[in-house]
């Protein structure tokens, strides 16, 4: 899942990128309301994290200008306004949740977590032939083995359940597993495929990770 962090006070955007990070999450962070607005339409976030009090757009405005463009991600509210109309009118500005300042970075997580929890009617276990993927639990298992997998593993497996028998470019893969950051020139992502690939080859599995040349990589349910 990738995430994006409006927050202009630099320790506190850096403070919860880093934990998001060490969960498995991609994350960007964005220092003003415009630059907030602008990448949000620009990159396929899963959820964005959206400070009040930013320079420029505030938050409120940000998160208004979205909902009419018909932007569909979760928005978690963050402020320090802790009174009950400024929460109404970040709730009513088409924010999913809202948190005020300061707060435990665990309940932040769990917040994450449940605007980011499959619906009800959508499966929170994928599965790609013999490979199972458990969203809720975050685990992952070949062949009825349990996987080792890192959190970028896990997410990159994710994803690559997620679009099973069909071709994802590195491209793709970087920006739903990777920030904006991520250097694309790099071989970052044919290391971890490695990775994933004899992993799963070790477990005994019938899906494999197929390498498309020229194209990009694919996740084959019974290889």
């Amino acid at each position: 899942m990738r995430i994006l962090i409006a927050e202009d006070e630099r320790k506190i955007a850096e403070f919860i990128r880093r934990g998001l990070k060490e969960e498995g999450y991609a994350a960007d962070t964005a220092a003003s309301g415009t630059d907030a607005l602008r990448l949000a339409e620009e990159n396929p976030y899963d959820l964005l994290l959206l400070d009040v009090m930013l320079p420029g757009l505030d938050g409120v405005e940000v998160c208004r200008r979205l909902r009419a463009g018909g932007y569909a991600a979760p928005i978690l509210m963050l402020t320090a306004r802790d009174r009950v109309e400024d929460k109404v009118k970040g709730l009513d500005s088409g924010a999913n949740d809202y948190l005020t300042k300061p707060f435990a970075f665990e309940e932040l997580l769990a917040r994450v977590r449940a605007l980011l929890r499959p619906a009800p009617s959508a499966a929170a276990l994928l599965k790609a032939g013999d490979i199972e993927v458990d969203l809720l639990a975050h685990k992952a298992s070949a062949a009825g083995a349990a996987l080792d997998l890192s959190a970028k593993e896990f997410a990159l497996l994710e994803y690559l359940a997620r679009n099973k028998e069909r071709i994802v470019t590195r491209t793709m893969i970087s920006e739903h597993v990777w920030d904006i950051n991520f250097d694309t020139g790099s071989n970052v992502i044919d290391v971890y495929i490695n990775h994933l690939r004899k992993k799963l080859e070790k477990s005994g599995a019938k899906a494999a990770i197929r390498t498309v040349r020229g194209k990009g990589y694919l996740l084959e349910p019974d290889a």
